[in-house]
């Protein structure tokens, strides 16, 4: 038994979603030195903080924050690649369960009823695998013990990737995109909408926005990172 966890250790070491460094420790996914500079934004205790301001006038919402400021060559950089194009969900898992804490710790985000993670185009998720949105949302959901919602909000068609675009093209691109596959479901419900990344909010704008036409529900608003333009 020793010499076959040696041989693991060696051919599939366990290393840090943050800094590539090996783990001592089999379900860790991030190492504590990584964890201790992660630049955390303290807004999920902020009204109006950066995140809110993005959204005024463009979509009602009871609360919204990212966790995390998205820093280029930073260890939030490498975690997000991690778990969006390397297969790593420990690492999702781990950053929802720590957005859940600091959510829970908030007392802006009280008695939600579903989570929500942004959903992918079918085709791009299968390809992929899974939903990155869904994978924090199963953290998010292990400390706050409430259901995560996978099929509520559908993507009904593909979209070119945000990356390089402005917000007028970014909105343009996502316009009409998502439906709402049971209106009555969410009907007077506090929902929780969860993404990766924000930048310009469209994606999540259009979302949302598709929610609340069909429903009359509460929305609050959660990513991992927020991307300073």
């Amino acid at each position: 038994m020793y010499l076959l966890k040696a041989l693991e250790s060696l051919f599939f070491p366990n290393c840090c979603a943050g800094c590539g460094r090996q783990l001592n420790f089999a379900k860790q996914s991030i190492c504590l030195n990584c964890l201790a500079i992660l630049p955390d934004t303290n807004f999920v205790s902020q009204p109006e903080n950066p995140i809110e301001k993005i959204f005024a006038g463009r979509l009602p919402l009871a609360a919204a924050y990212s966790q995390f400021y998205f820093t280029r060559s930073s260890a939030i950089q490498s975690i997000i690649h991690q778990l969006k194009y390397k297969g790593n969900k420990q690492s999702g898992i781990d950053m929802g369960k720590l957005m859940g804490l600091a959510i829970k710790d908030s007392g802006r985000f009280s008695n939600i009823d579903f989570l929500i993670p942004l959903p992918l185009f079918p085709e791009k998720e299968k390809i992929r695998g899974y939903n990155q949105a869904e994978i924090l949302c199963q953290g998010i959901a292990e400390v706050l013990q409430i259901p995560v919602e996978r099929n509520l909000v559908l993507r009904t068609r593909a979209t070119a990737t945000q990356t390089h675009k402005n917000r007028l093209e970014r909105w343009q691109n996502v316009h009409e995109v998502f439906a709402v596959a049971d209106p009555q479901k969410p009907e007077g419900k506090k929902l929780l909408l969860v993404d990766d990344v924000i930048t310009t909010g469209a994606t999540l704008e259009a979302c949302g926005n598709s929610i609340l036409s069909v429903c009359n529900a509460e929305l609050y608003i959660a990513s991992l990172a927020f991307a300073m333009q």
